[in-house]
């Protein structure tokens, strides 16, 4: 560790240094699950960059005449103007000095250690609590100066209308909500998606299930396509339910644009599951691994990376504590006609 705000190897207890999911992260690596090399900037980075900038001034300055009701929901504009103006404060400052040349140091060590020029990230936020989906991730991240310009927008998007109306709502200060970022290495997807430790449909923890599709997981994530399904027993890893849906759609890197965007799927790959019975196999063994490591049920993001052989090229992107069941009384399985039911279970969820 070459500065205290910027971490190679951190662990559970660097939660509230670097965020949740980089020390999750940290932790995975700790019990030998595989995940993409990166490094971890910590809240104190952020911090150190709205003050020595002046973005936290300014942001102060510009809030002293801001004061529209969180809980009336004819201010949301207002809020999403605010989030406008604070943002390009935010992301109109450049990386001070001395922040600069230490965090070119570590991407390029990167770049050095997974043998590419240039190599390709993700700047994913990380909070030192679970907000799924509130702060941004940025793909396909490449160069020094585009790895500190997205490491900036993550900070930023702290600011967004969302996170500006949730603080209020809660009494908390509006000028500032330190983050960390993990910087990880992308991985050249051939499939991705979501494992929950448990049956999300009726929280037995007897079962794993496993949803992916082609190309990046944000498209899964998100909820906006069909996904292949399984439902896997935990002791035996029989497969007890396989839904190979029709998938039309997938998330890429478009490189021509310079952007991620959805791509058609050829018609002779639609049909196709996106994971063999082998690649799946080796998600539930190490989803299991992950749920014993942690101690309680998990809801994880996977990506099997198609320049890796097998089992290698089946990473891990991220865990956390499944929160749906665990804040339920579980359901028996004797109470649903079939484990999936008639729902998609990343539907069911997103409902919740």
């Amino acid at each position: 560790m070459s500065e205290k705000w910027i971490f190679d190897d951190v662990g559970a207890e660097h939660n509230d240094i670097v965020g949740k999911k980089c020390a999750n992260l940290g932790e995975m690596r700790r019990a030998g699950i595989l995940v993409p090399p990166g490094f971890a900037i910590s809240l104190h980075a952020y911090e150190k960059f709205m003050t020595e900038t002046g973005a936290t001034d300014e942001i102060k300055e510009y809030l002293k005449t801001f004061s529209a009701d969180p809980d009336n929901p004819a201010n949301i504009p207002e809020y999403d103007d605010a989030a406008k103006v604070i943002r390009g404060i935010v992301e109109s400052k450049k990386m001070p000095d001395d922040m600069a040349p230490i965090i070119a140091q570590h991407y390029d060590g990167l770049c050095k250690k997974v043998g590419k020029l240039n190599v390709p990230v993700a700047t994913r936020s990380a909070g030192t609590a679970s907000h799924p989906g509130q702060y941004e991730t940025f793909l396909h991240v490449t160069e020094t100066s585009g790895v500190m310009k997205n490491i900036i927008k993550v900070w930023s998007s702290t600011f967004n209308a969302r996170s500006l109306i949730a603080r209020a709502r809660l009494g908390l200060p509006l000028y500032s909500d330190p983050i960390g970022v993990a910087v990880l290495q992308m991985v050249n997807t051939k499939a991705a998606g979501v494992i929950f430790t448990l049956n999300p449909l009726n929280g037995d923890p007897s079962k794993i299930s496993i949803g992916g599709n082609w190309g990046l997981g944000e498209a899964v994530v998100s909820g906006e396509v069909t996904n292949d399904q399984w439902l896997i027993d935990k002791v035996t890893l029989e497969i007890i339910e396989r839904r190979v849906a029709i998938k039309t759609a997938e998330c890429r890197f478009d490189s021509e644009k310079g952007e991620i965007a959805y791509k058609d799927i050829p018609s002779d790959k639609q049909s196709k599951p996106c994971l063999s019975d082998e690649e799946m196999l080796e998600l539930a063994r190490q989803s299991k691994r992950i749920e014993k490591y942690f101690g309680v049920a998990q809801d994880i993001e996977w990506a099997i990376d198609q320049d890796l052989p097998f089992p290698k090229n089946v990473l891990f992107v991220q865990t956390r504590p499944e929160t749906i069941w665990s804040q339920k009384e579980t359901k028996s399985v004797l109470e649903t006609k079939t484990e999936f039911g008639e729902y998609d279970i990343f539907s069911v969820l997103k409902k919740d």
